[in-house]
């Protein structure tokens, strides 16, 4: 595979950082550009970021002395030194679609974090190892752009990351109706315990937009690819309640689920095991070997002990037994800034790069 040169817009907030640590030493994508807004433009990363630096790892050295551009002001002069961007920036809604279509007018395609496009008819959003069919609608985005290169592909909420998947296998068995509450880790808020203290020993039952993302987005990842727009599903029906917890990263979801065609408790760990995607097959480099993992002990997964599971890209399930009011129920959990985020964006654009998108 040829060394593709990678932009990232929003390179100083918690996903472009988390961006920038996973593609360190990455064999495909190399980082050759970073932006953000206009307070860090013309400084070095280093200093740009400060002490915001969140991650676990220091700053890449080459990363350091990179001189941070303007996400909005220099957008032609990113878009012509780069393959392509990860997009991750912190800005209203209209303003992330405009920026992410001038983007991608410029030719450049963009592998967006931001939600803004989440429900543009013909802009993907891939979960890799669900809906890879997706990528087809990018001909007529294109066509709808005015395009040849440039196109926008999205990658789902963090917050569905741990439950889609584990439903995904399932869904032969006709699920009518699923209950998920979510509890969601701090860093997908962009924050960490020293920045956000009052989460220190507290449980904050609402976020913002999560509960309708988590139940709306499912339908659109398994929606149908008709005359180049993906039309979501109606079913099943998934109503969702998501909650802050005091934990760094790492959502958990709780799930409760109904099916036309009862599974055993056998059958569905048995699909569990068996299930991989197009990245596994195509041994993509940040995909996982075993895409789901389910734990026999009680008291697993923990988020502390599982969320960097196969680099932080696999999804832990565990618990599953019957329930008094839904067929079953069991408990998941994904890396929420990983899988959920920067990483499940490498992973699609790997899957791009592999299917020749980035190809000039």
């Amino acid at each position: 595979m040829k060394t593709y040169q990678v932009g990232i817009v929003g390179a100083t907030g918690m996903v472009g950082q988390r961006f920038i640590s996973l593609l360190e030493n990455h064999p495909w994508f190399k980082v050759t550009t970073l932006a953000a807004s206009s307070r860090s433009a013309g400084k070095t990363y280093e200093e740009a970021v400060g002490a915001r630096w969140a991650m676990t790892t220091p700053i890449p050295e080459e990363i350091k002395k990179m001189v941070v551009l303007d996400a909005t002001a220099d957008a032609e002069k990113v878009a012509s030194s780069v393959d392509f961007i990860f997009c991750a920036v912190d800005m209203k809604k209209d303003e992330i679609r405009a920026l992410e279509e001038r983007y991608a007018k410029l030719e450049c395609p963009v592998m967006s974090n931001n939600s803004a496009h989440r429900f543009t008819p013909d802009v993907p959003m891939i979960i890799p190892e669900i809906n890879p069919g997706h990528m087809e609608v990018v001909a007529a985005q294109k066509q709808r752009l005015g395009t040849k290169r440039g196109f926008i592909s999205v990658k789902s909420n963090c917050s569905l990351q741990s439950y889609v998947p584990a439903m995904h296998p399932l869904k032969e068995f006709g699920i009518t109706k699923t209950l998920v509450c979510t509890y969601q880790a701090i860093s997908g808020a962009g924050k960490t315990f020293a920045t956000w203290p009052e989460m220190v020993d507290n449980v904050i039952p609402y976020i913002g937009g999560e509960e309708e993302k988590s139940e709306k987005e499912p339908m659109k990842i398994w929606g149908d690819v008709v005359n180049g727009e993906i039309v979501p599903v109606s079913t099943p029906s998934i109503t969702a309640q998501c909650l802050r917890v005091p934990v760094s990263d790492g959502h958990m979801a709780a799930v409760f689920m109904s099916f036309e065609k009862k599974p055993t408790i056998e059958e569905i760990k048995e699909k569990w095991a068996a299930y991989a995607g197009l990245p596994q097959e195509l041994e993509l480099p940040s995909a996982p070997k075993q895409f789901l993992h389910y734990f026999e002990e009680d008291n697993m997964p923990q988020t502390k002990l599982q969320r960097d599971l196969e680099g932080g890209m696999a999804v832990s399930i565990g618990r599953l037994r019957p329930d008094t009011q839904y067929d079953y129920k069991f408990v998941c959990l994904s890396h929420n800034t990983k899988r959920g985020a920067a990483g499940g964006a490498i992973l699609m654009a790997e899957l791009y790069a592999a299917k020749g998108y980035f190809d000039r």
